[in-house]
């Protein structure tokens, strides 16, 4: 499917969000796995994701994964590049660039240009799908949600015809090597987007769109993003799916421990934890929630709970996994040390991270897709 087949009037639409996470993205793989397993019964062995979706978003390991999806690799080309690439994608930094940043970002390149292509752009045709790209511009403070929806504001070709930038003609390996730029693992990407000068681009994970799946909906019915589907739940289908959460990680604090140097370190952390909360809430609360694991002890799964828009805009579905010893041990997988899996760089455990992520897929039902 072509994206002017997308972008042409449907009765129903469906929208695909994927969190960031670091190599945590296999979780994401695999319960891609499942949701390409169940729907490839009814489509056909040759299905790829990329034909059931509209709109696809990600941030961070989640751009480089929802840029698969939207390329239409199959999920099992996904995992292969991932296991194939991992280790080799964190590249210890030396140490004196460490104390810049961990890791170097030139094999991360060089993958992503070997998968994207060096010469795709944002706009390119191999593009099956609508694509969201959440990364953040450091030179002016701001998130930088980036759509390749050739009727958004600054992908107009009149751009280019008054001598203006045009960002469909970025090059689509930059803007996702940018949204995985997490600051102190991965040095920023430079980027010129038309701007005074160059943009320095980092994380779409240290904006509030960690989770973009709200996101996501916005820019698929906002006037100004110039989509304007209609939204019902009966109309727009919103799956989202997450890279495990760490709730009960400092459950062993003390008030000793918390010095500068462990603010320092957590924060950002939290305040990620927070925001992907407060995406996934939103989703529950105007959205028809059919599945998700329960948010917290007051409010639940939200799943048939009221919320002030009824009815309500979208349905909408959770995937995530909760790296704690309680869930994995409930999971079947006692012999996972959580702490294995809740690195965000923990290369030395892909296979725990993929049987976790195998766990999940498992939640995958066909009636969660129901009527779409």
């Amino acid at each position: 499917m072509a994206l002017t087949e997308v972008l042409r009037p449907k009765e129903k639409r469906k929208l695909l969000a994927l969190d960031g996470g670091g190599i945590r993205g296999l979780i994401t793989i695999e319960v891609l796995a499942a949701i390409e397993d169940q729907l490839r019964g009814e489509r056909g062995s040759d299905f790829r994701l990329a034909e059931e979706f509209d709109y696809v978003a990600g941030t961070s390991t989640g751009a480089v994964i929802a840029t698969c999806v939207s390329l239409g690799m199959s999920v099992d080309q996904i995992r292969t590049f991932y296991l194939d690439s991992g280790r080799e994608m964190f590249d210890k930094a030396s140490l004196l660039r460490r104390f810049r940043n961990k890791y170097e970002d030139d094999r991360l390149a060089t993958k992503l240009r070997e998968v994207i292509g060096g010469g795709t752009t944002f706009g390119s045709e191999s593009l099956r799908t609508l694509l969201l790209i959440v990364m953040r511009n450091a030179t002016t403070d701001s998130p930088w949600p980036l759509s390749n929806n050739p009727q958004a504001k600054y992908n107009l070709a009149t751009r280019r015809d008054e001598g203006r930038a045009n960002n469909l003609d970025l090059p689509l390996w930059q803007l996702v090597r940018a949204s995985t730029a997490a600051p102190t693992y991965f040095p920023p990407e430079v980027i010129d987007a038309g701007g005074p000068g160059p943009f320095l681009m980092v994380d779409g994970g240290v904006t509030t769109y960690n989770n973009p799946a709200f996101l996501l909906f916005l820019m698929a019915t906002v006037e100004p993003y110039n989509l304007q589907w209609p939204s019902g739940a009966e109309r727009l289908l919103l799956v989202s799916v997450g890279t495990g959460t760490s709730p009960k990680a400092n459950q062993d604090l003390a008030p000793e421990d918390m010095n500068l140097l462990y603010n320092a370190s957590s924060i950002p952390s939290a305040l990620m934890f927070a925001a992907l909360n407060e995406q996934d809430l939103l989703c529950r609360v105007f959205g028809e929630c059919r599945h998700g694991d329960m948010l917290d002890r007051e409010v639940g799964t939200m799943v048939g709970a009221r919320g002030p828009a009824e009815p309500k805009l979208f349905t909408y579905v959770r995937y995530n996994a909760e790296l704690t010893r309680d869930w994995l041990d409930a999971q079947g997988l006692g012999h996972i040390n959580p702490q294995d899996v809740q690195a965000l760089d923990s290369t030395s455990h892909m296979a725990e991270l993929a049987e976790v992520g195998r766990a999940v897929g498992r939640q995958v039902q066909p009636e969660h897709f129901a009527g779409f």
